[in-house]
């Protein structure tokens, strides 16, 4: 066997990785920020590099297939016929890989007429000769013809190795029998013909039985059954399948194993090559900017103070009054806004002078610390000063600890979570790491650098002070940094400023106070749902074994797979990245159109969903001190400008049917309470008359007329009045489908109709509503022009991919250009709103609460004594947020829970 301390030569199958890679990071769909893809780039440089750590002083050889064909194509024609052509985007990422290999200073080698396969068993056969021991790093599996005591094949991404042993246990042959095997079995990727019908276990059997190719082919008249018959039927091609399947052990080459060799690598081109595809932690790493020494030299260059007296901290508090801005960030017991207890302060009044004053931490040793109630008597003044500028990084978090000690935060003038964001929402994550590193070049020293990870992370009371100190007053002076970088920026342009300083800096504290207000659920009501949808599950999984016919995981997209596509040869519509036939939601859905089980799976994963999501889990994360559930709002991530939550999430509880409408129903008011809900009516389509101006929009909002109805009287040609209610489904489809730039082909797939039908329904609207077609194609031409759209309010969206060389992403950014305008300015909309209807509720002392905001809506907890009054105000300012050429209409509902004030 392969001694690893012999130093083997190891070859890459760079062919193999460069596919997998591809497809393994396609959902991240990682790219930068002018929108080059570089997944596959990632996956397979972090690859080499582990490969080269796990082998020091190894040749590390990559070898990828040459373009044009190969001696196999010649043999048979249709050899790889049925691969699909190589996405635009793998391909673009093939030249910048070799690239980065070659900087590596990593032999590279690419041989025409033969597959990078030919090459590695050519250098693999040279290795044993030489007596010099081979890793063979790839995916595929006909590599195991090449397993012997000298090869050992390595797949890096799973991190297993297959040798002799392996091959057997995996194939049931061992490696001098693979190319028979697979002979047999053929390779519909390869598109290798092998036996009809003959699959591993057959071709084991045989193998076993009569011991190779030729004595099968020698015997094939005693093989009895349709097998048998497939068998004799393929005799005439099976050496030809036998010859594609076999790995060439003497391809020409112009340079022998022993004659591969690594060569230094090149820093300054892969730091270029790093930048350029914006591999942030590599060109730190590059750099020296990672190593904890050099960010420690860094930190001891700047004035950063920790303050363990009070003469220093009297200094402190001094320089606060004086200063006309101050960043400022708390170090907390925990992420939970409502349970967090602060254990030090930093602040910041210039770049490069911040101080971290503790009081809590309580690990053994600690040095004496001030005591919690002096120094937070003595900020409070500071802090609860509506005069006195803040700035910080996400402030709604501290300003909610600080409320669990009594401290009002007041004086939010700035926030760069929310400057980055305002300034380009698509750009990046708007974290202080990412931030730091992207606008001021600095590496910024991590929490779990000092606090460690997983189950052993210590929280920031058990940190060391000598630790802790730099870290936390770091985060103020960057902060102050980052604010210094943005607010130039913003100040550049009157409508961004507009919307950071109208719209997003005075949500924080609304955001604060509906998280801290919670909401109030019934444990009861919740429990006794997820009894019954537990019953409901039983049954259904019950079903599904008696259509299935067998017992099966439902959950298990593996085993699902085989009982829709293998057992009961359901049509395959899509499939995963590997291959597999797809059991995702949209494949199921359309199943589900002609098929019970599908129909069934889908109703049981929704309801599954439900349980595990909502009545499970909401009565767990009801808060002991509250009795309420708190939510986390996020301003900062979604591209549009909308609202997301999480802990729980608000937003994707199902209102269509009527389990989600029961959840809707646990939460509830208190006692002499109402839940009153305003929910803007029809708002994207009402913007999308305002922004078309086309006058049919136009007339049928402002004379009230239901829109849905009247577009299905214009597309399917009745009177108004004779409009059927499935009419008015397909005509809400159409709506809201185009506004989302839905095609044809999307909108027949919704509606259930040929393509043909519904591009005569897109037509016929077109036809009716000129003016949204003109608003279409000019926001198109916009978009592309200057790459990013505007909300009504001033709000930009940035379209990377808008001028993308693929059609695909071109168009999937042209459909955004023309909804983001729609979706940012109802979201704008209800923020606008948000901050009007608190600030009259703050003005007024009401008791009523705002406990909810989820998509287009905002939920109250009213008190019966004020509802006549909170109702009127609430349509009043939610319908005075914007001004648009059609009336902004506020459905209010008033129940005892969420749903029946629906």
């Amino acid at each position: 066997m392969i001694d690893a301390d012999a130093k083997p030569v190891v070859l890459v199958d760079g062919s193999s990785y460069l596919y997998r890679a591809f497809f393994a990071s396609q959902q991240a769909d990682l790219r930068t920020t002018d929108g080059f893809p570089t997944g596959a780039i990632r996956v397979v440089t972090s690859m080499l590099r582990s490969l080269i750590k796990q082998y020091p002083g190894s040749v590390v050889a990559v070898v990828f297939d040459a373009k044009g064909k190969t001696f196999r194509d010649e043999l048979y024609p249709e050899y790889k016929a049925n691969r699909p052509a190589m996405p635009d985007d793998l391909r673009e990422q093939i030249e910048p890989i070799h690239d980065i290999i070659k900087a590596m200073g990593l032999p590279l080698l690419i041989v025409d007429g033969v597959e990078a396969d030919d090459v590695i068993g050519t250098l693999a056969a040279q290795a044993t000769h030489h007596k010099i021991d081979t890793v063979i790093s790839t995916g595929d599996k006909d590599m195991a013809q090449l397993v012997s005591d000298h090869v050992l094949l390595m797949d890096t991404m799973k991190n297993t190795f297959t040798d002799r042993d392996a091959v057997i246990s995996k194939f049931g042959v061992a490696p001098e029998r693979i190319v028979d095997y697979l002979a047999l079995v053929g390779d519909s990727v390869d598109n290798i013909p092998g036996v009809p019908k003959c699959g591993p276990k057959t071709a084991v059997k045989w193998l076993q039985e009569y011991g190779s190719l030729d004595a099968i082919m020698a015997n094939a008249d005693a093989i009895k059954g349709k097998v048998g018959e497939n068998l004799r039927a393929s005799l005439q091609h099976l050496p030809l399948s036998y010859q594609l399947a076999t790995i060439k052990l003497d391809v020409d080459l112009d340079i022998g194993v022993d004659q591969l060799v690594c060569i230094e690598q090149d820093d300054e081109k892969l730091l270029e090559l790093f930048h350029r595809f914006q591999f942030k932690t590599w060109v730190a790493e590059l750099e020296g900017d990672q190593n904890a020494d050099n960010q420690k030299e860094q930190l001891s260059e700047l004035d950063y103070q920790l303050v363990l007296t009070q003469q220093e901290f009297e200094k402190w508090i001094t320089r606060l009054k004086e200063a006309p801005l101050i960043a400022f960030d708390t170090e907390t017991t925990s992420l939970d806004y409502m349970q967090a207890r602060v254990v030090g302060v930093s602040f910041a009044v210039e770049e490069g002078v911040a101080a971290y004053v503790p009081f809590g931490h309580d690990y053994i040793g600690a040095p004496a610390q001030l005591a919690e109630d002096m120094v937070l008597s003595a900020l409070k003044p500071v802090l609860e000063d509506a005069n006195k500028g803040k700035v910080g990084q996400n402030l709604k978090y501290d300003r909610s600890v600080l409320a669990n000690h009594g401290i009002e935060l007041n004086g939010i003038q700035f926030d760069t979570m929310l400057e980055s964001y305002v300034l380009d929402s698509t750009a990046n994550r708007h974290d202080m790491d990412t931030l730091a590193q992207k606008y001021l070049q600095l590496e910024t020293v991590h929490f779990e650098d000092i606090a460690g990870k997983g189950a052993k992370q210590l929280t920031f009371n058990e940190i060391k002070l000598e630790d802790a100190a730099p870290y936390a007053a770091q985060d103020a002076d960057v902060a102050l940094k980052l604010h210094n970088t943005f607010w130039p920026k913003l100040e550049a342009s009157a409508d961004l400023k507009s919307v950071f300083q109208t719209i997003e800096l005075p949500l924080v504290s609304v955001l604060s106070r509906i998280e801290r207000n919670g909401a109030l659920v019934s444990r009861e009501l919740l429990g006794e749902q997820s009894r019954e949808l537990g019953e409901r599950l039983s049954e259904l999984e019950k079903q599904a074994y008696d259509m299935a016919g067998e017992e099966f995981n439902l959950s298990s997209p593996k085993q699902l797979g085989k009982i829709l596509f293998e057992k009961l040869e359901l049509p395959i519509i899509k499939k995963t990245p590997k291959g597999a036939p797809s059991t995702a939601e949209e494949v199921l859905a359309e199943l589900a159109l002609d098929y019970p089980l599908p129909q069934l799976l889908m109703e049981y994963r929704g309801l599954s969903k439900l349980k595990s999501t909502y009545t499970d889990k909401l009565p767990d994360m009801i808060n002991p001190s509250t009795g309420r559930i708190h939510t986390s709002y996020h301003q900062a991530v979604t591209a549009t400008g909308r609202l997301s939550s999480s802990d729980p999430n608000l937003q994707n509880i199902p209102i269509r049917t009527a389990q989600g409408r029961r959840v809707r129903q646990a939460f509830i008011a208190r006692p002499d309470h109402k839940i009153v809900a305003a929910d803007y009516s029809q708002i994207e389509l009402r913007i999308m008359a305002h922004l078309s101006q086309d006058q049919g929009l136009l007339d049928a909002f402002s004379e009230g007329k239901d829109i849905h109805a009247a577009t299905a009287a214009d597309v399917f040609d009745v009177a108004l009045e004779q409009v059927t209610s499935e009419q008015r489904r397909s005509a809400k489809a159409i709506n809201f489908g185009l506004i989302y730039g839905m095609s044809a082909f999307g909108l027949a797939k919704q509606l259930h109709v040929g393509r043909q039908e519904a591009q005569q329904y897109i037509d016929t609207y077109f036809t009716r509503y000129p003016g949204v077609k003109d608003y279409m194609d000019r926001t198109r031409e916009q978009a592309a022009e200057h790459g990013f759209v505007q909300t009504l309010f001033g709000r930009r969206l940035y379209l990377p991919e808008i001028n993308a060389r693929n059609a695909m992403r071109r168009q999937a950014a042209e459909r955004t250009a023309i909804n983001a305008p729609m979706q940012g300015s109802a979201a704008d909309i209800i923020k606008r709103a948000m901050v009007a209807v608190d600030q009259w509720l703050t003005e007024t002392s009401a008791e009523t609460l705002m406990i909810m905001q989820v998509h287009d809506e905002l939920v109250f907890e009213v008190p019966q004594s004020e509802l006549e009054s909170v109702n009127e105000v609430v349509l009043k300012l939610m319908g005075e947020a914007a001004e648009l050429d059609v009336p902004l209409v506020v459905d209010l509902g008033v129940g005892d829970n969420w749903d029946q004030a629906h």
